[in-house]
């Protein structure tokens, strides 16, 4: 808020009222004892109004280190204990925030992951197909508050009078299991998709279900005649992926079909057709609608949708999907760059457990690129002047003075399209590589004796080399290479070959945002000597 961060993480637990908790060991790790604590190692606790023990104050945020059993766990402090004691600290409270989940997704090898009666009892398996997924989170706005939920769990509300000191809360009456939610534009109804048949009831969650509460109500999900709550359930695939708020309706995606949802008044509210199938959705945050119209990452293809379900000619079709981490697919984040007109959505390449590659597609100019660049969320340049995306580093320790015990992985936060240098301060390397150009069918040779470049707002250098090629697959190309300034008006050539092709690259700090315009070749037809 401001521009500094606040951290309104729910409170899963507490508080939980302990006594004489600690025990140290001469060092800085501290175990503590709390019957049926239900913490995970990276877990975050705030211990409060306890008694200052060999020379530790313990009443500080911690990460937990270590997970000893069910009913202890240890902690790291900055300082090193005078002592050793067995219990101690006295009276006090200890908070436990929503577990962190897991980092990467990984597959699941336990019970239920295989057919039954394949291999022997008791016997690990060593492939599986059963994914279980990284923490994820579904982030709206109602009204001036945030409305959160956890993927496959619950609901919670930050509540914006409460201050930033304020952490978010459980949504009252809302499911406590459902895959995400969004709030709807025009009624302001929550729905919960993939979200329990009966609330409260875990058990019951259905991944094709979902509900909305009343109108204007957070915590009214019951449908009566008195008001607008209800429910409904998608008829084709086998679960809810994702969904965007679209002109007119709300798009949901399942992982193999699309449906809009729109308001149909009393006694219904709500009402679903489908859209669309065979064109489902591969993670949950994969779709974007910009304008009323959506574009989204299906399992082996690029879609949009105008009225119409189309599939989209990709350039870079073959490269993004041939090499994408099937495990770590729901990871997937997709932005917006209004800027430029661009829609990137970021992935992890196979092999990879986090996100570290790109794909751009310019929604006006109908032109796609591939990037190295990896961006785990995105915001679009609404509230803020430029886009906010953050980045996972897994050896990154956050910079929080107030929490102990930290341990590597967090995320840098940053501001694009601010500036014409990388965030440390070094040149951004810009290149475009342009496809084979030829003359008649392909198979005729051409002299090639001139290029004229053509750029607006230049004002460094810009290294061209121009390649001939014999034959796609040949060794024996030759490559051009010169400088092109704001100045130079041609570049003179003498070479020859069936194709040619053009590599554009600026390495310069504090460039500017030049455009490359229409190039011109002089060409003409050749033969064999």
């Amino acid at each position: 808020m401001g521009g500094v961060f606040n951290d309104i993480t729910p409170i899963r637990s507490g508080p939980d009222s302990l006594t004489n908790p600690f025990t140290t060991n001469g060092t800085t790790t501290v175990s503590v004892a709390d019957t049926a604590h239900g913490a995970e190692q990276g877990d975050f606790v705030t211990f409060d109004s306890f008694s200052t023990l060999d020379g530790l104050d313990m009443n500080n945020e911690f990460e937990i280190t270590t997970i000893t059993d069910t009913d202890n766990y240890t902690v790291t402090h900055t300082d090193t204990a005078s002592g050793s004691t067995s219990g101690g600290g006295g009276t006090g409270n200890a908070n436990y925030q929503l577990s962190i989940g897991e980092a990467t997704s990984t597959f699941g090898y336990g019970w239920g992951t295989s057919t039954w009666g394949a291999s022997t009892w008791g016997t690990a398996r060593s492939s599986s197909t059963v994914v279980i997924y990284a923490r994820n989170w579904s982030l709206d706005n109602f009204g001036e508050d945030l409305i959160a939920t956890v993927i496959n769990g619950g609901t919670y509300k930050w509540d914006l009078s409460g201050g930033v000191s304020n952490r978010a809360a459980v949504v009252t009456n809302a499911p406590t299991a459902s895959r995400f939610s969004l709030v709807s534009a025009d009624t302001r109804h929550l729905f919960c998709m993939g979200t329990e048949t009966t609330i409260a009831n875990t058990a019951t969650q259905d991944d094709l279900f979902f509900r909305w509460s009343d109108r204007e109500d957070l915590t009214d999900w019951t449908p009566v005649a008195t008001n607008e709550a209800g429910s409904l359930r998608i008829a084709d695939g086998s679960r809810i992926i994702g969904a965007v708020k679209s002109t007119g309706q709300i798009l949901v995606w399942t992982d193999k079909s699309l449906h809009g949802v729109q308001f149909v008044g009393t006694p219904y509210t709500f009402g679903q057709r489908q859209l669309g199938a065979n064109c489902g959705l591969i993670a949950q945050h994969a779709c974007i609608d910009v304008n009323g119209k959506a574009y989204w990452m299906g399992e082996n293809s690029f879609y949009m949708y105008d009225g119409v379900v189309k599939k989209m000619p990709c350039s870079v079709q073959d490269f993004v999907f041939d090499d994408l981490s099937f495990t770590n697919k729901n990871d997937i984040a997709c932005g917006l760059n209004t800027e430029f007109n661009e829609i990137f959505w970021y992935y992890a390449t196979a092999g990879a457990t986090q996100i570290d590659a790109g794909v751009v597609y310019n929604y006006l100019e109908n032109t796609w690129y591939t990037i190295s660049l990896d961006r785990t969320s995105w915001l679009a340049a609404e509230i803020y002047e430029q886009p906010i995306a953050t980045q996972y580093s897994t050896t990154l320790t956050a910079n929080s003075a107030t929490i102990m015990g930290l341990t590597a992985g967090a995320s840098y936060t940053y501001e694009h399209e601010k500036g014409n240098n990388q965030a440390d301060g070094t040149a951004i390397s810009a290149s475009l590589t342009t496809g084979s150009i030829e003359i008649a069918t392909g198979d005729s040779l051409m002299s090639v004796s001139k290029f004229v470049p053509d750029f607006t707002n230049l004002t460094n250098n810009v290294a061209v080399t121009l390649t001939l090629e014999q034959y796609p697959q040949s060794a024996s190309n030759v490559t051009t290479t010169g400088n092109v300034t704001s100045s130079t008006q041609k570049i003179d050539i003498r070479g020859r070959g069936r194709s040619v092709n053009l590599a554009f690259v600026s390495n310069t700090v504090d460039d500017t945002n030049w455009r490359l315009g229409s190039m011109k070749l002089q060409l003409r037809p050749d033969g064999r000597r």
